[in-house]
């Protein structure tokens, strides 16, 4: 799909089993301003009924494959509310194949929360009048109003504007909550922010937090919704994700129990906070429990949990399955899914062994325990192996920093010299000469120092980690960087410690001179 899509103008008149009828001339299509305010060059826009639309942001994500995943840690350690907050591991992959060449996958977050006016162009029994009034979050909703809203909204889309949905593998997506891994990586920031950054109470903030979210107090929000995309934006470009209306998730909610969740599954998520969240709660991890239904609405035909601070925002997402082609495919990567290395004189690793013994052996119960024990050994393979995935992004991050340091501390150096040069050269030194000297045998020293250590650096991760891993993690944390600002200027080192490390896989010797006049060199490239 492409950020050029228009708002379709179309003559809306839904079926009877989507329960809304339209008045039956065309609509105009709305001014920008009433579902996008703050328009950006990369956004997403798919049409509405009544001539409306709503605004979406990709979240990209390091993977190609369909079984590839990104680690990521959600929740925060430290606010007291271990039971539900704590950090934990967490994994992520996109929906939507990215651009040819690209290593990500990526899903759509909407970029604001629902509005009243979206919400009756959607449910509304005729078009709402297009209203600045209209913008503010729409709320009192229940988590059954929410799925029925997604059901509306994707059947009206499968009916009026197909082509307006992406598609991944032939197959179209679809609209629904997200989920509170889609939610918190968005959140946080995503690929946009360092990791610092991402574990961080929440999103870098340049102009403070009031510059950005809706909180309680006379300071913010002032104990009244606001309209909808009035302040600054997260890093991925979406508003409104820690203030303003609390947003409601697709799974039910569960309670922390150290490293995972635990096993009781209960009312719905609801994240993000609220225009009534005191200032000091505000943060990414926070997450509280709504039940599905309210004892108060306990006599009333619909029960379902209503307040007024909590709206929604959807994601845009694709089915897994897609095809035959793409099972096919799934099933290949899953059969090599922690297989661990072969043996040194290439006969099949443990867990092919393993495999080999189970099938001959006749005892059922004995075979059993050890398909058992096949399964857990991949599984223990597999997480090792992600764990070195990360180890090797870990290490190329070093080697691309440590290139831009040879090549500020050799610039510096070439500086130094030149000046030595030019001024202590000659029958009449300059009286500085003495200093001079002193200051350039010391950058000479802290220079060499810096060339021994990138060299053991390179060399003990090209050793250990092999080229087939390496050039695979040179990709995705080429991918990373690609994505964000602030560290897309470390892409052309990354690639630089990746020629040297290929030299010295291939050549098995150590250029410590060659590679720092190499990085010294960036700082001439374009």
């Amino acid at each position: 799909m492409k950020p050029e899509l228009h708002v379709a103008t179309l003559l809306v008149t839904l079926a009877t089993g989507l329960g809304i009828t339209m008045a039956a001339h065309a609509q105009p299509e709305w001014d920008e301003r009433l579902y996008n305010p703050t328009p950006l060059e990369d956004d997403i826009t798919l049409p509405m009924p009544c001539g409306g639309a709503m605004t979406f942001r990709q979240v990209h994500v390091p993977a190609t494959a369909p079984l590839d995943d990104f680690a990521v840690q959600i929740g925060q350690d430290g606010t007291g509310w271990g039971y539900v907050e704590q950090s934990r591991p967490a994994f992520i992959s996109g929906s939507f194949t990215g651009e040819e060449g690209s290593a990500s996958r990526h899903y759509l977050l909407a970029k604001y929360e629902l509005t009243e006016l979206q919400y009756d162009a959607l449910m509304g029994d005729e078009c709402p009048e297009p209203s600045t009034r209209k913008r503010f979050p729409r709320v009192e909703l229940s988590w059954f109003d929410a799925m029925q809203l997604s059901d509306d909204y994707n059947l009206w889309l499968r009916e009026h504007a197909p082509e307006a949905l992406p598609s991944e593998d032939g197959v179209r997506g679809f609209l629904r909550l997200p989920t509170e891994v889609e939610w918190e990586f968005a959140a946080r920031g995503g690929l946009e922010v360092s990791t610092a950054e991402y574990r961080d109470t929440r999103y870098p903030m340049p102009e403070g937090l009031n510059a950005h979210e809706w909180f309680a107090g006379s300071q913010s929000a002032n104990g009244r919704l606001q309209l909808a995309g009035l302040l600054a934006t997260n890093p991925l470009g979406l508003h409104d994700m820690l203030g303003n209306a609390g947003e409601m998730m697709f799974e039910p909610f569960r309670l922390n129990k150290l490293d995972r969740q635990h096993g009781q599954a209960g009312g719905f998520v609801v994240r993000g906070g609220s225009y009534l969240t005191p200032r000091e709660d505000l943060r990414t991890a926070l997450r509280g429990e709504e039940p599905y239904y309210s004892e108060h609405q306990s006599h009333d035909a619909d029960a379902g949990t209503r307040s007024r601070a909590i709206g929604m925002r959807l994601a845009l997402v694709a089915p897994t399955l897609t095809s035959r082609e793409r099972i096919a495919a799934i099933e290949e990567d899953w059969a090599e899914l922690g297989l661990g290395e072969e043996e040194s004189d290439a006969s099949p690793g443990t867990v092919l062994q393993l495999a080999e013994l189970a099938s001959g052996v006749e005892d059922e119960a004995l075979q059993e325990q050890l398909q058992s024990l096949e399964r857990e050994l991949r599984a223990s393979n597999q997480r090792q192996k992600e764990a070195r995935n990360q180890a090797i992004r870990a290490s190329l991050n070093l080697g691309a920093f440590l290139c831009t340091k040879l090549e500020d501390d050799g610039v510096f150096f070439d500086f130094l010299a030149d000046n030595y040069r030019l001024n202590c050269a000659g029958d009449t030194p300059d009286a500085s000469c003495t200093m001079r000297q002193t200051r350039l045998a010391e950058q000479e020293q802290r220079l060499q120092g810096l060339s021994r250590y990138y060299a053991s650096s390179l060399v003990e991760s090209a050793t250990l980690y092999g080229r087939e891993s390496i050039a695979q993690q040179v990709e995705v944390f080429g991918e990373i960087l690609s994505r964000n600002a602030h560290l897309s200027g470390l892409a052309p080192y990354l690639q630089t410690y990746w020629q040297h490390q290929r030299q010295y896989l291939d050549e098995q010797r150590i250029t410590t001179q060659a590679w720092l006049e190499s990085c010294k060199a960036m700082a001439n490239t374009p």
